[in-house]
């Protein structure tokens, strides 16, 4: 393989943890490219789900990374990540050439720290974000922002490639994935916030919501997050493909990394205190989308009908 440093074996088995709404379509595109898999989650019904698609199950994270060359973590967040790899066994069943891909959502800088651990021990380990959602986790097209030695990037390619389509290596240094999924977060979740509040102030002064969002949708205003959120915006209960709750914990990582850099992200601050408040009123577990419910409640206007 390119790049693979001698004497080194090619990655074919692969340990899978975190198999929630994008892990289990993640792990199914990584047992559609051959590769073979053995999955845990804490829920006992997603790692039969798996099972379910060929896959193998485990009944602990230790179990799963046995053997595997590389150990693939779609937790929610660092701690999760600690946890699995050091309290969970994970690591220390890994072979001592296998491969970390840490493909949530963390902050940089406990990438870096996590990242260090792992590699003291002799393993190697890729920081992956991704970026796509549901969508892009079933469809395989996810992009995936990965951060490795050169070389280790390589020999870890062909399994990011099985579940993203864009797969981008934006550095050698640990935290830089996380960094450039940070960004991509802070924009995210301001497009929504401002898609919904253009939406909302449509709505305020009386103009048709699909009218309003079919001539924003053509017009220089236009964004990605406007042409995908918009139209679920204007549903009463869309299906949930990102939750809000999602993006309260993003932008806390994006206010997080402008603290630790003394960058101001005065949007990103606004757009966080936004999902927070619809979280706050119970709607965390709702479609993103369903931010504009804040902005209902604010201007008094009247929600689509559930």
């Amino acid at each position: 393989m390119t790049g693979q440093p001698k004497g080194r074996r090619d990655v074919t088995n692969i340990g899978f943890i975190g198999l929630g709404s994008m892990g289990i379509p993640m792990a199914g595109n990584l047992l559609k490219a051959g590769f073979a898999v053995r999955g845990h989650d804490v829920r006992a019904e997603s790692v039969a789900a798996l099972a379910a698609l060929g896959a193998t199950g485990a009944a602990s994270a230790a179990e799963a990374a046995a053997g595997a060359d590389a150990l693939v973590l779609m937790v929610v967040n660092a701690a999760q990540a600690e946890a699995v790899l050091f309290a969970g066994g994970a690591l220390e069943a890994l072979p001592t050439d296998a491969i970390v891909v840490l493909m949530a959502t963390c902050p940089p800088s406990s990438v870096e720290a996590l990242a260090a651990r792992v590699v003291a021990t002799g393993r190697r380990f890729v920081d992956a974000p991704v970026s796509g959602g549901v969508v892009g986790a079933r469809a395989g097209t996810l992009s995936i922002m990965a951060a490795a030695p050169r070389a280790t990037f390589e020999a870890a390619a062909p399994v990011l490639r099985a579940m993203g389509s864009k797969v981008f290596h934006v550095g050698e240094r640990y935290g830089q994935g996380a960094t450039v999924k940070t960004v991509n977060q802070l924009l995210c979740g301001v497009h929504i916030a401002v898609a919904a509040k253009a939406l909302a102030l449509g709505e305020k002064i009386g103009v048709d919501r699909a009218v309003l969002l079919e001539i924003l949708g053509g017009s220089a205003a236009s964004s990605w997050m406007l042409k995908d959120r918009g139209p679920r915006m204007l549903q009463a209960d869309p299906e949930v493909t990102s939750a809000v709750d999602i993006f309260v914990k993003d932008l806390g990582i994006v206010l997080e990394a402008g603290r630790d850099a003394k960058a101001a992200l005065p949007l990103a601050a606004v757009a966080h205190q936004l999902f927070l408040a619809t979280s706050g009123r119970g709607d965390g577990a709702a479609d993103d989308s369903q931010l504009i419910r804040s902005y209902h409640l604010m201007n008094g206007t009247e929600p689509p009908e559930r």
